[in-house]
This record gives C-alpha cells, structure tokens and sequence, in this order.
C-alpha cells in the first residue's frame, strides 16, 4: 500500500506553520504483484510444454525440439501429459485474467473537506466489478491492527466505524512488514484523530 498525501495549493510543504493536508489517499496494490506475474508465466510455459508433448506421442510428430515426446505411448502416458497440459492452460488463463482485470486493486481515500471516506476495489467482472463504499468520516470509530504470526501470518489494517464490519485497508496476499504496518497505521489514526487498537 503506497501513500500519496494531496495537499492544499495554498500550503507550504515545508516549515513549521504549514497547514496539514485535507486528503489522504493510499493505492492499494491489487493482484499485479510480481509473483503473480511469475507463477502465471511458469505455469504457461509449463502446461504449455506438457500439451505439445501429448499432441508429439499421439501424432508421432516431435513438436518439442529438445526433447522426443514421439516415443510415449499416446495411452496412458500421453492422454495424461495432455490432459495436464490443459488443466495448466485453464490454470494459466485464470492467472492471466486475475492479473489483467487488476482483481483487489484500488485505493482509500480519506477527505476530511467533504467529510467522507471512500473505500474503491477492482471485483471479478459483473455485478460487483466495482467495490466501493462511501460513509461519513465521523463515523470511524477506530484503526485496528491484527497481528497473527505462525504457518499463515496475518497482518492487515482495518478501519472500525459505527454500524459497520471492520473495513480491511491493506492488500491480501504477501503480508506488510511489521514496521510499514505500525507507521500506516499510526498515520492513519493521527490523520483521522482516533485511537489505534491492536499493539
């Protein structure tokens, strides 16, 4: 989650007396992430490398140069590397169009001139493509951190407001450092001017 403070045209950025800003807006990083990016084009290469293998042992034409599919039995050997290979392709696809439709990806505003906040995410295409939740600043309660440490750690900030689930901020996926967490969050919290909950 990159932060990009807006300030007023008016304002100094430097110097004590400065006014602070009225806008805060965090990118939030979606399913383009470099890993994903890395295991949709392993698992392309892959799958595609195992389909031409099955179509080499079925038509006895080599289609793959470093290597001689042609010698494999079309059944059972070469109905199985086929079928893998297409399995892979669907895989790859899903892959491929989670990180072109930018699923996850979006943005938190919080705008203390018109007093609301603004929570948008890219969904899967249809009804709910565009997530997008607006409600009245004075509404935040709090900023939670959660914390959990083990096989499958957790680490995500939430914004608690009044009549609401708690409202998650931070990317899913790869968990932030401890450090970059705390300092969005107490960021955050300072630029709402509510309590931090969770350390």
């Amino acid at each position: 989650m990159t932060v990009s403070t807006t300030t007023n045209p008016g304002d100094s950025q430097f110097g004590a007396d400065s006014k602070a800003s009225n806008i805060l807006h965090q990118q939030v990083l979606g399913s383009r992430r470099f890993s994903n990016y890395w295991w949709a084009t392993v698992v392309s290469i892959g799958a595609t490398g195992f389909l031409l293998a099955g179509i080499s042992s079925y038509s006895k034409i080599n289609l793959i140069p470093f290597a001689n599919p042609t010698e494999l039995l079309f059944i059972p050997q070469g109905i199985a590397i086929g079928f893998y290979g297409v399995a892979g392709l669907l895989l790859a696809s899903y892959l491929w169009l989670v990180v072109i439709l930018d699923i996850g990806g979006g943005y938190n505003e919080f705008n203390k001139e018109t007093g609301q906040v603004r929570i948008f995410r890219w969904g899967f295409p249809g009804k709910n493509r565009r997530i997008e939740l607006n409600f009245p600043i004075q509404d935040v309660q709090a900023v939670r951190l959660e914390i959990k440490e083990g096989l499958n750690p957790r680490r995500a900030l939430y914004l608690r407001a009044k009549g609401r689930r708690n409202v998650p901020l931070t990317r899913v996926g790869q968990p932030m450092s401890l450090a970059q967490l705390e300092n969005e969050g107490v960021k955050l919290a300072r630029f709402l001017g509510v309590a931090l909950e969770g350390l």
